[in-house]
């Protein structure tokens, strides 16, 4: 069974079209269809379902998916295996991060990183952290640099490398900064503009503050995006404290703080490239 033909599968049926997987293979789409019908040759089988531009996994592509991921991840493990017997460090390094930690976090240790090792071809995505560490769970990412989920919410190694501390932010205008007094509860009382239900931030936010279901006017995973919100006055949010203005920190509401894990997560069965364990140094 060729694995070029197995890792067009999963790319396929990750992308749900032939179109953009040829796309992140960098092939056309003809070869694509090729690989895919040499395949189900191959298995005397369908893989997909194609209704109009629709395409969907049937029965026996899903059954071949987990199949195809497992034989795919062994096969780069067992090259990483014998090609990190020579202590070079180069070759690929395919991993994602979150927009805020890359425009925050990264740039100093990128910088560092390629300049020490020229070798490696880094291949860098952007997403959320949540879509992240499914990636890694999965296989497709070597490493994600995110915020990390809670401890025992998951299998995959976590290492934390720095703390964001989220504090209260508010535009001079709004009401919560004329307030003698911030609590939560009074928080509670106007809408807010926070990361979507579901992330790691959210949860962590939804916990600390404790006041059951908070009005939210808007919810986005973009800090950048929240913060320019919250400074036209729009609704107040908690965002890290080193990407705020003084005036966006109501002096009032300064003990409120949700301090969240920012770091590297990697999957304990999956051996690590010398690229992946360089990477993991210059971010310690």
């Amino acid at each position: 069974m060729n694995t070029e033909d197995l890792h067009a599968f999963l790319t396929v049926a990750q992308h749900a079209s032939f179109s953009r997987a040829a796309e992140a293979l960098h092939l056309t789409q003809p070869a694509v269809s090729k690989r895919i019908a040499a395949l189900e040759n191959q298995l005397d089988t369908r893989l997909f379902d194609r209704i109009g531009r629709q395409i969907s996994l049937t029965e026996a592509g899903r059954t071949l998916q987990g199949h195809a991921r497992r034989i795919i991840t062994e096969l780069e493990d067992s090259r990483r295996a014998i090609h990190n017997l020579s202590g070079e460090i180069s070759g690929p390094l395919k991993m994602a991060t979150s927009h805020h930690i890359s425009l925050h976090r990264l740039p100093s240790v990128l910088h560092t990183f390629i300049r020490q090792h020229a070798k490696v071809q880094l291949d860098l995505s952007f997403m959320d952290s949540e879509m992240a560490c499914r990636a890694v769970e999965q296989g497709e990412l070597e490493l994600a640099i995110v915020t990390l989920p809670p401890p025992n919410s998951t299998a995959l190694t976590l290492i934390e490398v720095w703390t964001d501390r989220l504090v209260l932010a508010a535009s001079p205008e709004h009401a919560l900064s004329k307030q003698t007094k911030i609590t939560p509860k009074i928080m509670a009382r106007y809408p807010a503009i926070l990361p979507g239900r579901g992330t790691y931030t959210r949860e962590l936010i939804d916990k600390k503050l404790a006041v059951g279901q908070l009005e939210t006017k808007l919810e986005t995973h973009y800090l950048e995006t929240i913060k320019m919100l919250v400074s036209v006055g729009l609704g107040w949010s908690l965002l890290p404290d080193n990407m705020l203005e003084e005036e966006l920190r109501p002096e009032q509401g300064r003990h409120i703080v949700v301090e969240r894990r920012l770091g590297i997560v990697h999957h304990p069965q999956r051996t690590l490239s010398n690229a992946a364990l360089a990477f993991i140094k210059a971010c310690q």
